[in-house]
């Protein structure tokens, strides 16, 4: 039987950082943001590599979904999915990813808003994701009768071991060690985006730094997040603690 985690996030969260230390397990394939090239399709939006990520991926939200819902590649024990709430724009949406264990990663909008806009031009309210995951959480929670797992980046670059340890638990699945580290570098699981989007996590070999410092929020996005954080306050009071 296979364990199928969904991680639902906004962007410029430890993401792709939690990608790779679920990847570190021995026994656990990961997938990187399924829905991306559908998204990108759909909308056209003009994000780096759009073309080339839309060439590289299954653009049939149905068959993306039948896929998730199917066995992972070599048949491993576990599979992580890492979403985004933001991509979700298509006649799918976390009710058809059935028999998945969700989890939810947030961070203060204020630090996403700010590393965001050093990546794009311009950052919207719907880039952030954050309304849809406040969504996503409350599906879930009605479905299970209970809070489903949320954490925050920062406690996790904090206490690395003490969270995913605590992380593991809610999700049902043994603790692994071998989370707390991987080989630097580009991945074979990371999409074709990542030269883009990954230097910093590419350089890495563990989770590493703090991220709890001083942050700027760029001139005119105060009103974008006074937007988010509602969404953002409403999952951390369920986040999980070290």
């Amino acid at each position: 039987m296979t364990i199928r985690i969904a991680m639902w996030s906004g962007p410029r969260n430890i993401s792709t950082a939690m990608m790779r230390s679920f990847s570190a397990r021995a026994n656990c394939f990961v997938s990187d943001e399924p829905y991306y090239g559908a998204y990108l399709e759909r909308t056209g939006f003009p994000h780096p590599m759009a073309e080339e990520v839309i060439a590289s991926m299954d653009c049939d939200w149905h068959s993306v979904t039948d896929a998730l819902n199917g066995d992972p590649p070599g048949g491993e024990p576990v599979w992580y999915q890492k979403h985004m709430p933001s991509e979700m724009v298509g006649p799918v949406g976390i009710g058809d990813l059935t028999g998945h264990r969700h989890a939810f990663l947030i961070r203060d909008p204020a630090r996403m808003i700010a590393s965001y806009a050093k990546k794009m031009e311009a950052v919207t309210f719907e880039d952030m994701g954050l309304e849809r995951l406040h969504l996503y959480f409350r599906i879930e929670a009605d479905r299970l009768g209970h809070a489903p797992p949320v954490v925050e980046g920062a406690d996790i670059l904090a206490a690395p071991e003490a969270m995913l340890k605590k992380l593991c638990s809610a999700l049902g699945i043994d603790w692994d060690r071998a989370m707390l580290s991987w080989a630097p570098g580009i991945h074979e699981t990371d999409g074709v985006w990542a030269p883009h989007w990954y230097n910093r996590v590419a350089e890495s070999t563990g989770f590493e730094g703090r991220d709890d410092g001083l942050v700027t929020i760029p001139d005119g996005y105060r009103d974008l997040y006074q937007r988010c954080r509602p969404h953002y306050e409403a999952l951390r009071a369920y986040k999980i603690t070290a």
